[in-house]
């Protein structure tokens, strides 16, 4: 197949990111990892280090925290697998890109770049060649959040991931560490 796009879902510790590269792993061309975690606190600092320690030193890798189309773009290829880690933090980092500041309550504004980028990435993933997977966590399956700018967030990475859900050949979900197919076929079957 010249084109494949895995979207692999799941909440926090969920098992998704390891789920996500062990399809990479699969993949007989070259491997390039698409971080989107800039450098963050001392415990994202760690996280970000257990994930390039268990990742193959032969893998490519880009860190790209907000244009995520354009590093598409550039690194997608024929044979290969483009991993994207993650769809939450990229979202997140869209809408803290310029510094901008949201309400407690009432409505809220995105920064321009939101539209723009996320409208950019949903028109990249249909044209990409070789494989794609995109790792996101579910985060809507509990209470509604209090607060304008987290209420915000959560519906739209919803929307977002339904979006890619549509786009996507392989939907997985991750519950407890084992994937459940949602969309496409088995796991360990022929594609």
């Amino acid at each position: 197949m010249s084109r494949r796009l895995t979207l692999v879902l799941g909440g926090a510790r969920s098992g998704k990111s390891h789920h996500a590269e062990q399809l990479a792993l699969q993949c007989a061309g070259p491997v390039t990892y698409v971080a989107t975690a800039g450098e963050g606190d001392e415990e994202m600092q760690l996280r970000v280090a257990l994930h390039r320690a268990r990742r193959p030193a032969d893998w490519g890798l880009v860190e790209e925290p907000v244009r995520l189309a354009e590093a598409l773009y550039t690194h997608a290829q024929h044979g290969g697998c483009v991993l994207v880690d993650c769809m939450t933090l990229w979202l997140n980092n869209l809408l803290f890109s310029e510094h901008h500041e949201y309400p407690e309550t009432g409505l809220v504004t995105p920064p321009e770049a939101w539209t723009a980028e996320i409208d950019a990435l949903l028109t990249a993933l249909p044209l990409l060649p070789g494989e794609v997977i995109l790792v996101s966590n579910e985060i809507g399956l509990g209470v509604v959040p209090m607060g304008a700018v987290t209420r915000f967030y959560v519906d739209e990475l919803g929307r977002l991931n339904q979006r890619l859900a549509a786009l996507a050949d392989n939907v997985h979900l991750l519950v407890a560490g084992i994937p459940m197919v949602v969309k496409g076929p088995a796991l360990g079957a022929a594609t």
